[in-house]
């Protein structure tokens, strides 16, 4: 049977999230390839789902106006649009890049097919993509705004569709590269001696969850503490799916996780 794998290109990578709206686009085009060659390599025994972070594009104008904390906010519907707007523009860069290496891929807009409540997703309509899926496209979803039973309006992750889906498909893994190179015990952008740590499980977990701290930059989903806490407790829940955490910005790191083959640095967690 094909090994299904949910891979995330973080926002921390894909775009420069110290300078708002600014895509890197060789970051793209370099990951781009290197998802084709595994997808080459593997033929059908790889089934791939990717997710991307909205980086500097979606987290600068959803903090300008707030959409996280819901319809309180003046201009908050403008702001609902404005973030849905910039993060679809960064979705095209994604897509154009795949598509220009030869990778299958088809966008699924999340605002468009979700709803939340508070903090909670609680519906995301997913047949047409896992339709597609079948037939041996590529799938990519991101990062976006949400309608909100509670708030109106809200923020949702990839996270939270990846712990969706995940639920749904029920992968054999989950991928998520960024620009940190796991999970460390303090953080290694400003403490050069911050230790790795490569594996988190139910014996270290508290441990780990005292150490966590946010992003750098403007971050309004949580930060590393919500994206390693959200992929515990799914792991938890779904003893046979791994979750791993890597770097994007070593080349050649997405291409081998994909593979199957060891990756330079890197936390697991199961």
């Amino acid at each position: 049977m094909s090994e299904l794998i949910l891979l995330k290109l973080g926002g921390s990578v894909i775009t420069d999230k110290t300078s708002p709206l600014t895509a890197r686009l060789e970051i793209i085009e370099r990951l781009a390839l290197e998802i084709k060659n595994a997808l080459v390599e593997r033929g059908t025994d790889l089934q791939l789902v990717i997710g991307h972070g909205s980086g500097s594009f979606g987290h600068e104008v959803a903090a300008k106006y707030q959409t996280q904390h819901g319809a309180v906010a003046t201009n908050s519907w403008l702001g609902f649009a404005e973030v849905s707007a910039v993060a679809a523009e960064l979705n095209y860069l994604v897509i154009k890049a795949l598509r220009q290496v030869g990778v299958p891929a088809i966008k699924f807009q999340p605002s468009a097919s979700t709803r939340m409540r508070g903090q909670q997703l609680m519906y995301f309509e997913t047949f047409p993509l896992k339709e597609v899926l079948g037939h041996g496209l590529v799938p990519v979803i991101y990062g976006d705004v949400s309608l909100n039973a509670t708030q109106g309006m809200s923020i949702v992750s990839t996270e939270m569709l990846f712990d969706n889906l995940a639920r749904e498909l029920s992968p054999d893994k989950i991928i998520l590269s960024g620009q940190v190179g796991g999970v460390y015990d303090h953080d290694p952008m400003t403490y050069p001696k911050a230790s790795l740590i490569k594996q988190i499980d139910p014996t270290n977990w508290a441990t780990v969850e005292a150490k966590l701290g946010g992003s750098h930059g403007v971050d309004v989903t949580g930060g590393m503490l919500t994206k390693v806490r959200e992929m515990y407790y799914l792991t938890l829940s779904m003893p046979h799916m791994q979750a791993m955490i890597i770097s994007a910005e070593v080349a050649g790191n997405v291409e081998c996780a994909l593979k199957g083959q060891s990756v330079e640095g890197g936390t697991l967690i199961n």
